[in-house]
């Protein structure tokens, strides 16, 4: 169950990194896939700096929480994916849905899902009180 834990953490964690990389290299093309058409310089500096920032953040700390066999990087996934499940229903109490809101939706779900069992199942940092330091 761990070994089948840790491979969808990891593998998620790449398939989040990816995105992340599309929205470095090629904003334009990765926001249109979300839902942002004809940005001027200043939205694609957005996207270019904070859609990958989230992704590479969210799965390079599932990437790491699987490789190091860690629970701890795995809350920092967990929370960002967190708050953008929490922001997207928002959204539908405030203006509705959308086509294919749902798919997102799911997709943040199981990775919170996914991080949060992650985090249980794996071995987290032991923190001391030494104050020989």
């Amino acid at each position: 169950m761990r070994l089948i834990l840790t491979a969808l953490l990891f593998a998620g964690g790449l398939m989040f990194l990816f995105i992340g990389a599309g929205f470095l290299i090629d904003p334009a093309t990765s926001g249109a896939a979300f839902g942002f058409n004809s940005l001027e310089t200043m939205g694609l500096a957005s996207l270019r700096a904070d859609f990958t920032a989230f992704f590479v953040v969210a799965g390079g700390c599932m990437i790491w929480g699987a490789w190091k066999r860690k629970g701890d990087p795995l809350l920092v996934s967990a929370a960002l994916f967190g708050i953008a499940f929490i922001g997207r229903l928002v959204n539908i109490a405030s203006v509705g849905t959308y086509d294919g809101y749902w798919t997102s939706m799911l997709v943040e779900a199981v990775a919170v899902v996914l991080c949060l069992i992650g985090s249980r199942m794996l071995p987290h940092t032991a923190f001391t009180t030494d104050e020989t330091v």
